[in-house]
């Protein structure tokens, strides 16, 4: 089969044709219909996360954000079948631990990281493995489109639980978004569906345009003014209620809590670099004086995708809205080049594989 695989860091894929997959007793492989390009995808492209073992190994297969149909079925899957469309989560799950028995499956002690870790190789290719089938291969909804759900993959889901779970965010909160990449896109669109006033800060005009787009009342261009966090302040009269990072770095990071009124609550969805090694220092005095309230978002258990799906499904989550691109399997590094400054907008999916 034909796959895009990670030869050297920074280096365009490889594409070219490997052994196809074969299911394990409990699990299944599918035709990959559609797979995200993601940032992440960019951190194990450029060789990151090492800290915490997501640093993909030469020769894998990268692409975490597939959806696909079921080809072939394990002896013991029990709940999904042939010419089954599944969703995939990016972070398989056991279906037997202490997270997974309690509903945080996306927590799973035992997980594999799909297209970063030894024995998931990734959904940049023709078919991809799903083990433990019956928790990590979700069935679609009539009428959910198959790219559409490649573009929930990772970012939206994400995004999902950090607004709707995480941050608990209300009706007639004010909710503010640094970094308007696909992360922070989603978030925009999730939050305004769940009531909320979104205020989005990036530097690029063309994100700042597609989160109004979004459902953002508001958008803050870091570039054009000498602190965001004051311009935030204003238009929320005192602060938001719920900030997200997106990106991961230390600016965005300190701006968004530093943009929250007393008791707000934080939600940190993007990742370090390299550079961070996982840390970024934080405004401590700020988050004890103002009892600030902190929460990290990774993934959403499958488990909880049915009252996504439900949102999507009558009209009220629009996830294609998001997504700003097909691609073909080729074009996969010119995207993930484009990350490594910033430069590509919205979430560009994978549609085209042979």
């Amino acid at each position: 089969m034909r796959a895009a695989v990670l030869e050297e860091y920074e280096e365009p894929l490889a594409i070219r044709d490997v052994e196809r997959p074969t299911p394990d007793p409990d699990g299944v492989v599918a035709r990959v219909d559609a797979c995200g390009v993601c940032r992440s995808d960019w951190h194990g492209w450029v060789g990151n996360w090492e800290w915490f073992d997501y640093k993909p190994p030469r020769g894998h297969i990268l692409g975490h954000e597939p959806s696909g149909t079921v080809i072939e079925v394990g002896e013991e899957v029990e709940s999904v079948s042939e010419g089954d469309e599944v969703a995939i989560p990016f972070n398989f799950a056991c279906g037997h631990c202490h997270e997974c028995r309690v509903g945080y499956e996306n927590l799973c002690e035992n997980h594999l990281g799909l297209g970063f870790q030894e024995g998931a190789p990734g959904a940049f290719a023709e078919e991809v493995p799903i083990p433990h089938a019956d928790i990590n291969a979700v069935p679609l909804p009539d009428g959910v489109d198959q790219v559409e759900v490649a573009g929930m993959g990772c970012r939206y889901m994400t995004a999902y639980r950090g607004m709707a779970h995480q941050a608990d965010v209300s009706r007639g909160e004010y909710v503010v978004v640094y970094g308007l990449g696909g992360i922070g896109l989603s978030a925009v669109q999730i939050a305004d569906a769940l009531g909320a006033n979104v205020i989005g800060v990036d530097l690029m005009e063309e994100k700042l345009d597609l989160a109004e787009e979004l459902g953002a009342i508001a958008t803050v261009d870091g570039a054009d003014v000498d602190d965001p966090v004051n311009e935030v302040q204003d238009i929320t009269d005192g602060g938001a209620h719920v900030s997200l990072d997106a990106l991961g770095i230390e600016e965005t990071c300190k701006n968004a809590i530093n943009s929250l009124r007393t008791r707000g609550r934080h939600v940190q969805i993007g990742l370090t670099t390299k550079e961070q090694h996982g840390y970024n220092p934080l405004p401590t005095d700020t988050i004890v004086m103002n009892e600030i309230e902190i929460n990290g978002s990774s993934g959403l258990p499958p488990s909880k995708y049915g009252e996504m799906f439900r949102m999507v499904e009558h009209g009220k989550l629009d996830p294609g809205a998001v997504i700003t691109d097909e691609i073909g399997l080729d074009g996969v590094s010119e995207e993930l080049e484009a990350m490594t400054d910033y430069q590509t907008v919205g979430i560009p999916v994978v549609s085209e594989f042979a």
